[in-house]
């Protein structure tokens, strides 16, 4: 299977070792790819976890798993990463009614003893 993330590898070989917990992504474009392909399996529970611990608490593992289910993601396009811990991306998916969607987020990442989360994102326009 192709990794959801459009990386062009396959997904035991790009995010599915992010996803078991046996590695970590290495950069915060990586730990985004790995989100994105989070949603498209979906995996609630990869979701929180990448969440910066203090901004959990605006989150849910449920809401998150059924925004992945309920879309079918196709497509990630990343736009830019102009420092190591930001990423601007396009996420592209389908929505309930059959609709296409786009999501074009610039997002915040941060380490934290030497793992990558997601801390906010803007949405652009």
């Amino acid at each position: 299977m192709n990794c959801p993330c459009c990386s062009g590898k396959s997904y035991g070989d790009c995010c599915k070792p992010y996803h078991t917990g046996e590695k970590h992504a290495p950069t915060a474009e990586e730990l985004m790819r790995s989100r994105f392909s989070a949603f498209a399996i979906p995996n609630g529970d990869y979701l929180m976890e990448t969440t910066f611990p203090s901004k959990r608490k605006f989150h849910s593992r449920k809401d998150l798993q059924e925004w992945g289910e309920i879309n079918t993601w196709t497509k990630l396009e990343i736009i830019d990463t102009p420092t190591s811990d930001q990423v601007e991306f396009k996420a592209y998916y389908t929505d309930e009614h059959g609709k296409p969607q786009l999501h074009h987020e610039h997002s915040l990442f941060r380490m934290l003893k030497g793992k990558w989360y997601y801390v906010s994102g803007k949405f652009l326009s």
